[in-house]
């Protein structure tokens, strides 16, 4: 068996401006992998590379020369040596060109059918997600919370931290009049927005509103204030971006150490593919931190694949997985979103006819 990779360049819009406080997207570029058997061609494994614009490192002019060369270093090897090389050399590569060559060579396993974690997910089992509500004019903002609330979401995530904060505050205050009897569980991303003199102002007004949690209120890297930030918090904190670089197995230990946080949030496009994700987990389980996972904004490819991964754990909280309606463009997959969970959807088939896919 000698294995043979192709690419396809594809671009996702947006059927909004999506805001949050690094700044608006309005399109973003993933990178589809194909990879097979050169004897076999028409049985394929597919993974997405979906580096995020503002958050993964590895994203600047040269990487897709960059994840070219990474994924030639793979071909004419057979599937297990494959395999085995990515597991052993996994740190040697940039998080989002992990997670695709883990799609591509475990579906390329599973016989090239997008079971890249084969187990409860195809299986009919629901995994519970909340409602995202991107940063906007508070009249949009209130629009989207209405939305969600009536599609049947139980929990609300809530980006803050670009606009005025009084005007967040209403806006959370809003929820908590309005829907008082639907007891909407409430959590916050701030993207390191909040500054050092006033985060603690931040999160004691916000406390008012019986907040679940709040991802990442000061920017990455400040250890020493996180860590104050954590213990001193009357809302439990999340940490997404500080995890991002974090990949050797001790150094995530000792960061989880030192930080104690409430929650980590896992995106395995950011936190060292599915495999780096399941690291996490580990740590955090044994040292009793909760935990969830979230896409990076990938298509429906990527999404299916953490959706799979998810299932398989033993999830109970809400996960950050409805991203599946953000594009004009998205690939149409079996997935479904139905009052506030995401759930296979067989009779949906995959359509790849928008990519066009090359060799490397």
């Amino acid at each position: 068996m000698s294995l043979q990779f192709l690419v396809a360049k594809h671009d996702l819009f947006f059927n909004f401006e999506a805001r949050t406080s690094r700044g608006a997207m309005r399109q973003r570029k993933v990178w589809m992998i194909k990879c097979f058997d050169s004897s076999q061609p028409n049985v394929f494994g597919l993974g997405e590379c979906a580096p995020l614009p503002g958050l993964s490192p590895e994203l600047n002019d040269s990487f897709e020369t960059s994840l070219y060369q990474h994924i030639q270093s793979f071909a004419n090897l057979n599937l297990k040596e494959a395999i085995e090389k990515l597991n052993v050399e996994r740190h040697a590569y940039p998080s989002s060109i992990v997670m695709a060559l883990e799609m591509a060579l475990y579906d390329l396993a599973n016989k090239g059918q997008r079971n890249y974690f084969s187990g409860e997910f195809e299986k009919g089992k629901s995994i519970p997600i909340n409602g995202l509500i991107w940063m906007a004019d508070m009249d949009l903002m209130l629009q989207q919370i209405a939305i969600k609330i009536y599609d049947g979401f139980t929990c609300i995530k809530m980006k803050v931290g670009s606009l005025n904060f009084e005007k967040e505050c209403d806006v959370v205050s809003y929820i908590r009049r309005k829907y008082y009897r639907e007891d909407i569980t409430i959590r916050l991303d701030a993207n390191g927005a909040f500054k050092t003199d006033e985060v603690f102002y931040k999160l004691n007004e916000l406390a008012k509103f019986n907040i679940h949690s709040i991802e990442q209120p000061v920017k990455p890297k400040q250890h020493e204030l996180m860590r104050e930030v954590i213990k001193n918090s009357p809302i439990p904190i999340a940490l997404d971006e500080e995890l991002i670089g974090i990949n050797e197995k001790q150094e995530k230990e000792e960061l989880l150490r030192y930080l104690q946080p409430h929650y980590i949030i896992l995106k395995p496009s950011l936190h060292g593919g599915f495999a780096g994700s399941e690291e996490w987990i580990q740590l955090a389980e044994k040292h009793k931190i909760g935990w969830w996972m979230t896409s990076a904004l990938e298509s429906n490819v990527g999404l299916y694949a953490i959706a799979q991964f998810t299932a398989n754990k033993d999830v109970t909280i809400p996960q950050g997985l409805g991203t599946g309606k953000l594009y004009d463009n998205n690939i149409p997959g079996p997935l479904l979103v139905e009052k506030g969970i995401l759930r296979s959807f067989p009779v949906q088939l995959w359509n790849f006819d928008d990519l066009t896919f090359e060799p490397l």
